[in-house]
């Protein structure tokens, strides 16, 4: 079906749009920052956003002492769906209570995020100024779902449209030839500027590499099977150590400074033979001797020795043998501050044998969630417009990471195109934003909420606290102390029935709730 969007010229502008359905003859006016649904077929709907207009919840308030706010998402239709009510002094006799145990302290949260990568950048700048307005300020401002964390890519990776790398100069050992890409300085830098500008909170930048340049390699390539050449602490190594002090000077001339590196992207791909894509292998042992000899004491003596480095960005099933090789030795550990985790396997690998067993090890260095991407799968490929099958492995993997001490997960691409790319090996996937630039709209997916649901309303220094569940249940939850004292409770309910519980907080009473079926629930009060 077309659609032409057109706003009521007798009205303020953010107050109504007309979506005029031109094959069906019918007028549909929306009031004030509702959903503009739109069904694709693929069990749930988009929310459709164009410049004039997008939906959205505003800026969040936790009502006084004795009330609380709920937000509603569900495969029904309910788009982070505002609700209020009273707390109660007596239980309501539900079959199931969720108590908040406020003693039982256990991580503060980072925050919560996406990629700037180059097809995510070349998607955004696709639309027109103002719709690319409305898709910042969706993610980044206030009034949006509050972004803190932004991944950006060091060079080139899969969803760009060319390979290459800074310094791509053979034997250019003192990087004299280092150089940011048009990629960086025409679209990735100028859109973080902008997004930083609308964030009332600075935001955390980090960075990850996929590959060295292909001098560097023992393969010659930027692609495939290959390692950097020579030894930790030899020139190879010591350079690519300077590579990363280059970029952060580079983006620092125009005001982006990063909270953390990555020890690079998923260091295993390059250990395997006919890689596809943009890799650069390192085992444990190799990337341990790497920051212990050169990434580490170049970062320290730089102007940037604050900058945290992470070490695995790869899949948690290398967990915890990877971290019990780089963070046991002593030279190592010294430079290290977190454990860089993407969700890729996460259903065969068990949260708690991985994630539990590496903060037990080693509970000083944080884990953080740094990429994570659905219709990756050869049998579930690309874009799913309103899947919200899609919407529930987000909310639930996120969930899990936060109950096994994850600090913040970062999602992939900001912004694709209905095709999942541009990516230049076609390992096309999704997005929680999906830009149709013919139209000059963008689609907000259900996924878009399920990361809302956390990143809105878990704000940097939240800790979780305890919460239990008087019995078997099929809901899964998380709950947390806001820095004001305020709760924040996340329910997710992937079952097809509706679920009647009560929350119990001590400290103000019960709370009577219902999870409709396939829904993603957060409740807010004030104990203050």
């Amino acid at each position: 079906m077309r659609m032409k969007y057109i706003m009521a010229p007798s009205l303020p502008s953010c107050a109504v749009l007309m979506l005029v359905f031109i094959a069906a003859d019918v007028i549909l006016c929306k009031g004030d920052y509702e959903c503009i649904a739109k069904n694709f077929g693929h069990g749930s709907v988009v929310c459709v956003c164009n410049s004039s207009y997008c939906d959205s919840v505003g800026s969040v308030t936790l009502p006084p002492r004795g009330q609380y706010s709920s937000y509603l998402s569900s495969m029904a239709g309910s788009r982070l769906k505002a609700g209020h009510g009273q707390v109660q002094e007596k239980s309501s006799g539900a079959g199931l209570r969720l108590t908040i145990v406020p003693f039982q302290k256990y991580q503060r949260i980072r925050g919560f995020g996406g990629a700037m990568t180059d097809a995510a950048a070349i998607n955004i700048l696709s639309l027109s100024h103002g719709a690319q307005e409305q898709l910042l300020r969706q993610y980044f401002s206030n009034e949006g779902i509050g972004y803190r964390i932004v991944r950006i890519p060091m060079a080139s990776c899969d969803f760009s449209t060319r390979l290459y790398t800074y310094a791509d100069t053979p034997g250019d050992y003192n990087l004299d030839n280092f150089t940011l890409a048009p990629e960086d300085i025409d679209m990735k830098i100028p859109l973080l500027q902008r997004a930083q500008a609308m964030s009332p909170r600075p935001l955390s930048l980090f960075a990850s590499a996929w590959s060295a340049p292909a001098w560097m390699k023992t393969n010659n390539e930027l692609i495939g099977k290959g390692s950097l050449r020579g030894k930790p602490g030899g020139k190879e190594h010591k350079t690519w150590a300077q590579y990363y002090i280059r970029f952060l000077e580079e983006y620092a001339k125009y005001n982006l400074t990063f909270w953390a590196v990555t020890t690079g992207n998923e260091p295993t791909a390059g250990l395997l033979r006919n890689y596809s894509f943009q890799a650069l292998g390192f085992t444990a042992e190799e990337q341990r001797d790497w920051v212990a000899l050169d990434l580490g004491p170049a970062l320290k003596a730089s102007a940037y020795p604050h900058t945290h480095i992470l070490i695995l960005d790869d899949n948690r099933l290398l967990l915890p043998h990877w971290a019990k090789v780089v963070l046991s030795d002593v030279h190592a550990a010294q430079y290290i501050h977190g454990v860089a985790v993407h969700w890729y396997f996460d259903r065969i690998v068990p949260a708690d044998i991985s994630l539990g067993v590496t903060h037990q090890l080693y509970p000083e260095y944080y884990l953080f969630g740094t990429e994570a991407c659905a219709g990756g799968n050869p049998v579930d490929k690309g874009v799913k417009l309103g899947s919200w099958e899609r919407a529930e492995e987000y909310a639930h993997d996120i969930m899990e990471d936060l109950n096994h001490h994850v600090v913040g997960w970062t999602d992939w691409n900001l912004a694709l195109n209905q095709t999942g790319g541009p990516n230049w090996v076609k390992n096309f996937v999704d997005s929680p934003v999906v830009v149709d630039a013919e139209l000059d709209v963008f689609y907000k997916q259900p996924a878009f909420y399920s990361m809302a649901h956390f990143s809105k309303f878990l704000l940097e220094g939240s800790q979780r606290v305890g919460v239990s569940a008087s019995g078997k249940t099929k809901l899964e939850f998380s709950a947390f102390i806001r820095p004001d004292g305020s709760v924040v409770l996340i329910v997710l309910n992937r079952s097809s029935s509706v679920i009647q519980f009560e929350v119990w907080d001590p400290a103000v009473g019960y709370i009577p709730c219902t999870a409709p079926a396939n829904s993603l629930l957060t409740l807010g009060w004030n104990t203050n």
